[in-house]
């Protein structure tokens, strides 16, 4: 493994397959560099930075869905010089029966240096790591992991709550169970300092209060009670959720936020969602697009994040 300095310390990894490889100190670094970089790109002060990835190339290779990702991602890696690469997987080798390991191969000696993978089964990244010479960046694996997601969201949050997350109370409501980011998050947050809750139907939350730091809630009331920040989480129908409930409209009418339920939280407190938003189910368009809302702010930290992330991978 390569050290790639940060600034204030070392990162000694090749690969960014989940945060829980990453201490306090690589976290706040990287944090640093991902607000550093947003600024200087919205400055158009990026300067000697547009050169970092100069003849790096960086495939991407998104087997499932993404849009917020995938975009971020490729601007990410064209604003740092690289010539980012999008593996179309309808239109590829794939669907004729191309293995995942064949894919990231003929990837990696067509010149990729790096892929941005996102897969359906976790672990994927993990497999092409060990099975090939690339840099492999985990941009969500099944349920397990979305790294760079949680980056973005620290950042976020960081900065909503006065810049340190040291004994603050950060709400996760929803589907955690099958949610990546949620695992991701929950990592990185409590190693920054914060306390988590989480709350949402009982096969949703099961087993997450014996992680450090982490306490689950028997209702909503009682998981936005103290909280510092709020972030409700998408129904992942697609991976089978939706048993654990009656119906959608049961989960909003236990679980749904809206105004007047986000008063239970602390005043002012913000309110957070990975994406894409399932308005009305999770929480209500009006609170979406509200001043509490920090969504859209998610979204622009997270090209920023990216960049920090694929510039340290590739020095």
């Amino acid at each position: 493994m390569t050290a790639v300095a940060t600034g204030r310390q070392t990162w000694t990894s090749r690969h960014l397959l989940d945060v829980d490889q990453l201490s306090r100190a690589d976290l706040e670094a990287t944090l640093d560099l991902a607000a550093k970089l947003r600024d200087q790109r919205t400055s158009g002060e990026l300067g000697e930075a547009r050169k970092r990835l100069t003849g790096h190339t960086v495939g991407l290779a998104f087997y499932e869905a993404s849009t917020r990702t995938r975009v971020s991602f490729e601007l990410a890696a064209r604003e740092l010089g690289a010539t980012a690469v999008d593996l179309s997987v309808v239109g590829s080798s794939v669907i004729k029966g191309e293995s995942l390991i064949d894919t990231m191969l003929t990837l990696e000696r067509t010149g990729a240096q790096t892929v941005v993978l996102r897969h359906a089964m976790a672990g994927a990244p993990y497999l092409v790591a060990r099975s090939t010479g690339l840099r492999v960046l985990n941009a969500g694996d099944g349920a397990h992991a979305h790294p760079t997601q949680a980056l973005l969201d620290a950042v976020t949050l960081r900065e909503a709550l006065g810049g340190s997350l040291d004994g603050k109370t950060i709400a996760i409501i929803g589907d955690v169970a099958h949610s990546r980011v949620a695992r991701s998050d929950i990592h990185a947050l409590t190693r920054l300092g914060a306390r988590i809750v989480v709350g949402g139907p009982p096969a949703w939350v099961a087993g997450f209060g014996a992680w450090p730091a982490v306490r689950v809630a028997p209702g909503l009331r009682e998981a936005l009670e103290g909280a510092d920040a709020v972030m409700t989480l998408r129904v992942q129908l697609e991976r089978a959720a939706g048993g654990a409930i009656g119906s959608l409209r049961e989960y909003t009418r236990s679980w749904g936020l809206d105004e007047e339920r986000l008063s239970w939280a602390k005043p002012g407190a913000p309110i957070l969602h990975p994406g894409p938003t399932n308005e009305g189910i999770e929480l209500t368009a009006e609170l979406a697009a509200s001043e509490r809302s920090l969504i859209g702010r998610q979204v622009t930290n997270g090209v920023g994040a990216r960049m920090a992330v694929l510039s340290l991978l590739a020095a």
